[in-house]
């Protein structure tokens, strides 16, 4: 896909497809604004859509990996510029710039379809934050349900916080000769713990850390495993696209199907694919999550895994558990809070840092 050719990412925050809604009026227009805080300057941009759910949602009985939505359309697609937002106000940029597909202010989005806009120009800076409205129609639309963003919908022409709205995937900025690191992982990744829209997650903290000459693209999704991602749809068709991978499974697949066996087949196919497309893999240990008994042996058991076998067919390894976990006594137990905090993240990027730094310096 030449979107890949000539953008990367230019935002930590998670987006994509993590689950869909039903509008309840097919032909009714509904307009929705969501904000992204940039991690670098930009120029010309591009964006990327799926419209394919990347993961199973909750315990899969309305939202699985690989659903597709149906049709939709976008009638118009517009992006402006803001110093600051809030998760309260719906802030007004500073003008828009118009967003067309193939030349077209509509587009209708086909089944299972992954497409990108046209490119445009919007001169903005590092954190500053990119503004898209969005008027769109459909039966079935995909969305992001734990967004962390601040997300808007308009109804009865007042702005009201909401997440029943169409997300990009990937807010591209114009590429140079940076590396394209990904976090692929669930909602531990995405950054659910930390404060909505503080930018204080693992993905954002080390794009900071790394610098311009790294892009890091943020596809973690809250309730993600290991094995929607092994299904090598459209998530692992996106990660694909990266030098390097940095890969953090395991804890929905335990609590969700109770199979550890199939977890580290998923997780050894992960590396494989990944590998095999020319990306750089790091796996990392399933983090801790206050597990119970019964769960906690087959969590040892994965990491045990990981650690003896895994982590050898990588490039790069990292064990999440002696960073989050609450010592040797109670190793399963999180000492941030099941979905890590603000310090905990800080401190998984601290560690992990170096182990990134040697991976992507790696011919």
């Amino acid at each position: 896909m030449e979107f890949f050719d000539a953008f990367s990412s230019c935002t930590a925050a998670g987006s994509g497809s993590q689950n869909w809604f039903e509008t309840g009026d097919p032909k009714a227009l509904c307009t929705g604004r969501v904000y992204y805080r940039l991690s670098r300057d930009v120029g010309k941009m591009a964006l990327l859509f799926s419209n394919l759910i990347d993961s199973t949602f909750a315990d899969g009985s309305h939202s699985h990996a690989n659903f597709v939505p149906g049709d939709w359309v976008i009638h118009s697609l517009r992006a402006g510029v803001v110093d600051h937002c809030d998760l309260e106000t719906c802030a007004e940029p500073r003008g828009f710039v118009e967003i067309r597909f193939d030349g077209k202010k509509s587009k209708r989005v086909m089944p299972g379809e992954i497409f990108a806009s046209d490119d445009f120009d919007l001169s903005a800076r590092k954190g500053e934050y990119i503004c898209l409205e969005t008027v769109f129609t459909g039966a079935r639309v995909p969305c992001h349900t734990e967004s962390l963003l601040p997300a808007f919908k308009l109804t009865d022409g007042k702005w009201q916080r909401s997440t029943e709205l169409p997300f990009p995937s990937m807010l591209g900025a114009e590429r140079g000769k940076e590396m394209r690191l990904s976090f692929l992982g669930d909602s531990i990744t995405q950054g659910i713990g930390t404060a909505p829209n503080s930018y204080r997650h693992l993905a954002a903290l080390l794009q900071d850390a790394l610098g311009p000459g790294c892009a890091v693209w943020n596809l973690g999704l809250g309730f993600g495993r290991a094995h929607d991602a092994a299904l090598d749809g459209g998530w692992l068709y996106k990660a694909r696209q990266n030098d390097a991978v940095c890969v953090c499974y395991g804890v929905n697949d335990l609590f969700q199907t109770g199979d550890a066996e199939m977890l580290k087949r998923d997780l050894s196919a992960l590396v494989n694919k990944l590998k095999q497309s020319g990306v750089k893999v790091l796996i990392q240990t399933v983090p801790p999550f206050d597990y119970a008994q019964g769960v906690r042996e087959k969590w040892l058991d994965v990491n045990d895994f990981i650690r003896r076998k895994l982590q050898f067919k990588a490039d790069a390894f990292f064990d999440t558990v002696p960073v989050l976990g609450k010592g040797p006594s109670e190793p399963h137990a999180s000492r941030y809070g099941a979905h890590p905090n603000e310090e905990g993240n800080a401190a998984w990027a601290e560690g992990l840092l170096p182990v990134l730094k040697e991976l992507l310096a790696k011919k």
